[in-house]
């Protein structure tokens, strides 16, 4: 019987044993299949990288304000450029200016619009247009504008001109968007110019209502800006183009993400490396869109001299402040930097546009009120508008 026993110990020591055994050969496969999988990934992006027009910008070239760190978040600029033309770099204006804030922990993108009229310093200390530093600089320029003035610390940026927008969302297949009579009505006069340029057909829309609509329809959407809400509501839309394509493009297929990437990735201007490129493709599918505004948060209109209309700022270190608690919620803002207190005070100086001491608790009551408390657009018709011309 102590025999029995000690057979049957041993048997079942074996039997442990070869489990062991087979586990641990299961594990070294899978480990080998995801080794095996990341090379063939990283193999994929080595091929098509050429394809990029990468512009290296050196760290020592970015300007960050004194004490800017934005720790557990990467801060990319994105551009959109009107060139019809595939130019992409100084003397294209950046009718769209997009911060996004990616958190590594919570795996969330935010979006901000940085309005493009809005008056902010440039280079050279003038104030002009947000979207003049690209056109003078291009993305080097443009970075370092958008860090000096709103306190971040971007070190790369994506641009990307129309055309490319519209090869996409064709390319997607469409994307599912409810348009408004007036929108729809617009859309069919400037439809024409947009398909020209990316040598697509237009097609019409009838009217308001829900439609998957192709690339040309898509992009016109997104530049539409003479209609209530003017630039406010143009820079929502783009947003909502960039949602639906985000949202598409994690049910995309190997197949069309390899036709997107070799009919695209031409059109693309990025400052990512190819090891950088590979890290953000290989998480991409981890993370989630969050919630998107637009900047400046309260504002007003103006004309100024050399800049013609612009977007002024209610307290642009306010709007700042509000900025970083909006694109960065897991860290504490803290106080704006005295560069953008500096600027903040030019800006005042400039326009004349003063924000009263209580501005913010007269907004939140006035919100109330009027049910229109969206601060990421407005009708703008119960704002002054303001003309000035620089202090001598």
């Amino acid at each position: 019987m102590a025999k029995k026993n000690l057979k049957a110990v041993q048997a079942a020591k074996a039997r442990k044993k070869r489990r062991n055994r087979r586990k641990k050969r299961v594990a070294i496969l899978v480990i080998e299949v995801l080794i095996l999988a990341v090379l063939v990934g990283a193999a994929y992006v080595m091929a098509k990288y050429d394809k990029f027009q990468t512009v290296s910008i050196d760290s020592e070239d970015v300007e960050v304000n004194e004490g800017v760190q934005w720790e557990g978040y990467m801060t990319v600029a994105l551009f959109g450029g009107d060139s019809r033309e595939g130019q992409l770099e100084a003397g294209t204006h950046a009718d769209t200016i997009i911060i996004a804030s990616i958190d590594h922990d919570s795996k969330e993108i935010r979006l901000a619009s940085i309005y493009r009229d809005t008056l902010l310093e440039m280079k050279d200390g003038s104030y002009h247009k947000a979207n003049q530093s690209y056109f003078r600089g291009g993305p080097k320029e443009a970075i370092n504008m958008l860090n000096k003035n709103l306190d971040l610390d971007i070190e790369d940026y994506a641009t990307v001109d129309f055309k490319a927008m519209v090869d996409v969302v064709d390319l997607m297949g469409g994307i599912e968007i409810e348009v408004t009579e007036e929108e729809a009505d617009m859309l069919n006069d400037y439809l024409g110019e947009t398909a020209e340029a990316a040598g697509k057909k237009a097609e019409r829309l009838p009217g308001g209502g829900m439609y998957n609509l192709d690339g040309p329809q898509a992009v016109t959407y997104a530049r539409l800006r003479k209609l209530e809400g003017g630039d406010y509501k143009r820079t929502e839309r783009q947003r909502l183009v960039l949602q639906k394509l985000f949202e598409k493009a994690k049910e995309t297929d190997i197949s069309t993400l390899n036709e997107i990437v070799d009919t695209v990735f031409p059109q693309v201007s990025t400052s990512f490396t190819l090891r950088e490129i590979i890290s953000l493709a290989t998480d991409g599918l981890k993370y989630q869109l969050g919630d998107s505004q637009g900047f400046p948060f309260e504002k007003t209109d103006g004309t100024y001299k050399q800049a013609g209309s612009v977007v002024i700022p209610i307290g642009h270190a306010e709007n700042v402040q509000e900025l970083h608690e909006f694109l960065y919620p897991a860290r504490d803002a803290g106080e704006v930097s005295e560069a953008v207190k500096k600027i903040s005070d030019n800006i005042t100086y400039l326009t004349g546009v003063v924000r009263p001491a209580d501005y913010a608790e007269d907004q939140e009551g006035s919100e109330e009120d009027s049910e229109q408390g969206n601060s990421d657009w407005g009708d703008n018709s119960g704002e002054d508008t303001l003309d000035f011309e620089e202090t001598p």
